[in-house]
């Protein structure tokens, strides 16, 4: 059984969109493009063929991919989340103890991680030394690069 996802009601709009895009329009292009490469003649020294077959394989995966997790979505209602503790959703501002730089995330589904807009998936080294966690607690996370301590300033939705 695959891993519960949990995601805001946009989030599973957007990537149902972009499923919805890969099942009708990409789909279609890969159909194209191996029908336009068995047009070329001898399909045992097609590299054209032989690329647009792996291509189809590669967006086939893709679509699996989202469509487990689309299945295994759990929507959560940010309204409805507890600020008292750190969870899924949660926006974290947490002080280094080492040298007292600040820095806040928001801890979302892996699916939605983007370090760029400081979105970290729960599943991470730190988003799972916070989980659980409150405002004033201390937290030794161990990441591959060493193991830092961080206070725990501010917990927002």
């Amino acid at each position: 059984m695959s891993d519960i996802s949990y995601m805001t009601q946009e989030s599973y709009d957007k990537l149902s969109e972009v499923l919805m895009n890969l099942k009708t329009v990409e789909r279609a292009k890969a159909s194209a493009a191996i029908a336009e490469a068995r047009e070329k003649g001898d399909l045992s020294e097609n590299a054209e063929y032989d690329a647009a077959k792996d291509a189809q394989g590669m967006l086939e995966a893709k679509i699996n991919a989202m469509e487990k997790s689309l299945a295994s979505a759990r929507i959560i209602d940010e309204s409805q989340l507890d600020t008292s503790k750190v969870t899924v959703l949660s926006r974290v501002t947490i002080k280094n103890v080492k040298n007292g730089k600040e820095i806040s995330y928001k801890l979302v589904a892996p699916s939605e991680a983007d370090l760029k807009e400081k979105k970290i998936s729960v599943k991470s080294p730190i988003g799972e030394g916070l989980l659980g966690k409150a405002v004033g607690d201390l937290v030794q996370i161990t990441t591959p690069a060493a193991t830092m301590e961080f206070e725990i300033t501010n917990i927002t939705i």
